[in-house]
Order: structure tokens, then C-alpha cells, then sequence
């Protein structure tokens, strides 16, 4: 193969890629299922040249080209508003489907946890003060204490948007706690979901054991759908780090880690938004004491089956 011959058949399509390169977003978003195999073209243009001795200033021009589309290629998209709406209908249900084993056990991991030490502080109360400590465990009894002047509301918080407050930066907390903990080998995720566990189970017994429990599962019904939920999703998303930590299927570990963070970020940022749902659901409504009991199941009722719908049929592509 002469030079003036591989220009001469190459060249009309370097100057495409060149142009599809500088061009606007538009353009780019029209020709963007062709890209990576007019990439992997141009790296294939590089090596030819390469292995040929070609001019250097052919070779500089390709090498370009390939430099610039790599950046184009793995480059982070910038924030959108208008994707957001795609992200909840799409994105978000598609990731939680496609994990659904490792989501499916985490959940029972954390659900069977919880079960077991509500029935364990049930059979065996004053194991409460052993668990929990004694401060906690009365200030889970006057939260719950329909004579109480913190009846359904923490510690130092006088009004719903207070409350709000509260809630958000507790949640945010514990799922940013939990998604961090998978850099050390999942483990850390792992021992923090189960640790949640443990302390909702718990909670649960002791205020059942108590004669509380007419008024905490009121409250948490409608929230924990979401909170729970997201706490799970939250403990997968850091487990997807732990496990690319060690099995990195030929990359090196940074790499590995960093497709990983990917892979796992529809599901930390739909955790986010879930635990926003939550505390908004927390705040203004599960503290409403004076609606009727029958009113707060059903709403509670009703934020699990639209979970439950939501992640079972949303973002399926029409047959």
C-alpha cells in the first residue's frame, strides 16, 4: 500500500470525522450510533499508518483525531434538566431490572435481619437496652408516645420544615455511608446495611413491646417505602465497587473501579431521589397524627405498590 493511494481512499472520511468532531451537540446527537465505529475506524487508520512509515505529519493529523475523539467518546455528558425526566421513566427502572439478583438479595439479607430482631425484642424486651442503649430506647418511647411532647417529631425540631431538614440530611447520610463503604471490598457496604437492619428491627420490637406500636407503623408506612428502599439500593450500588475491585476482567483496578462507579450510578442517584421523596413524605405527611389511622395505611399501601409497579414496568421498550 503506497501513502498517496491509503490518503487518497481514507481521506474524504477523516475530514467527516473531523467535521462530526467540531461540530455543535446537534449534529453530534444525529451521527452518535455510528461514532464508535467511526472510531474504532480511525484507530485502525493510525495503526496503518503507523505500521507503514508514513508521513509524520499523516501520522500527527490521525493521532489527533483519535485523541479528540476519545475525549468525545468517554467524555461525562454535562447536566441536563431535560434529561431528567428520561433518567426517571428509563434509566433509573432499567438499572434496578438488570440487578435485580444482587438487589433481590440484599433486600432479603436486610429485610430478614430486620424481621428477626423485631420478633427476638418482642419475645425478649428488655434486650432493647442491651442493643440500642437506654437513651435511645427512651427517646424511641417518647417519640411514640402519643402524651409526649416529641410525638412523632425528633429532638430540637419545632416545625415540618425543620423536620424536612432533619430527615434529608439523615438519609442522605446513611446512603452515602453505605454506597462509600463498598470501596473496602463490599464489606463496608454489607456491615452498614445490616447494621441498619439491625437498629429498624429493633426499633420495631421495642415499641411493639411497649403498646406503641398503633402509632409508629402510622408513621412509617408511607415514608419507609422509599427509605428502605433506598438504603438497599444504596448497599447494591456500593457492592458493584467491591466487587470490581477484585474481579476486573483485564482492566487495571482503577479502571475497573471507575466502569464499576458507572454502572452504579443510575442506582446511588435514584437512591438520592428516592430519599428526597421520602423526607418530603416523612415531613409533611407520616407526622400528621390527626388523620386517620385507616387514611395513613392506605397511603402507605399505596407508595409500595406504585414502587412495585414502577420498577416492574417502567422503561420497557414497546414490542
Amino acid at each position: 500500500m503506497t501513502q498517496q493511494s491509503f490518503i487518497s481512499r481514507r481521506e474524504e472520511f477523516w475530514n467527516e470525522f473531523e467535521r462530526m468532531i467540531h461540530s455543535g451537540k446537534k449534529y453530534q446527537k444525529v451521527r452518535a450510533a455510528d461514532f464508535p465505529r467511526s472510531y474504532r475506524e480511525l484507530t485502525q487508520d493510525l495503526n496503518t499508518a503507523r505500521a507503514h512509515g508514513f508521513d509524520p505529519f499523516i501520522i500527527e493529523r490521525l493521532n489527533t483525531l483519535v485523541l479528540e475523539g476519545n475525549q468525545l467518546l468517554y467524555s461525562n455528558p454535562s447536566f441536563s434538566l431535560k434529561g431528567i425526566p428520561d433518567f426517571i421513566l428509563r434509566t433509573f427502572p432499567q438499572a434496578v431490572r438488570s440487578h435485580w439478583r444482587g438487589l433481590g438479595a440484599a433486600m432479603l439479607l436486610f429485610y430478614g435481619i430486620a424481621f428477626f430482631f423485631c420478633f427476638l425484642l418482642i419475645r425478649f424486651p428488655d434486650m432493647a437496652y442491651e442493643i440500642m442503649g437506654e437513651e435511645q430506647a427512651l427517646q424511641l418511647e417518647r417519640m411514640y408516645d402519643a402524651e409526649s411532647v416529641y410525638y412523632l417529631s425528633p429532638r430540637q425540631v419545632s416545625s415540618d420544615a425543620d423536620m424536612f431538614g432533619f430527615y434529608i440530611y439523615n438519609n442522605i447520610s446513611i446512603a452515602f455511608q453505605t454506597f462509600a463503604g463498598g470501596i473496602l471490598a463490599g464489606f463496608g457496604s454489607l456491615i452498614i446495611l445490616c447494621m441498619n437492619a439491625l437498629f429498624l428491627g429493633a426499633a420495631a420490637g421495642h415499641v411493639i413491646s411497649k403498646g406503641l406500636g398503633s402509632t409508629f407503623f402510622p408513621f412509617i408506612i408511607a415514608h419507609s417505602a422509599f427509605e428502605l428502599t433506598a438504603i438497599v439500593f444504596s448497599a447494591q450500588a456500593g457492592l458493584l465497587l467491591g466487587y470490581r475491585l477484585f474481579i476486573t476482567r483485564g482492566l487495571s483496578r482503577s479502571a475497573s473501579i471507575k466502569q464499576a462507579g458507572k454502572t452504579a450510578l443510575p442506582l446511588i442517584s435514584g437512591a438520592g431521589l428516592m430519599l428526597f421523596i421520602a423526607a418530603c413524605i416523612e415531613a409533611f405527611w407520616s407526622s400528621r397524627h390527626e388523620f386517620p389511622p385507616a387514611l395513613r395505611y392506605g397511603s402507605g399501601a399505596f407508595c409500595w405498590v406504585l414502587l412495585i409497579v414502577y420498577f416492574v414496568l417502567a422503561g420497557r421498550e414497546k414490542k
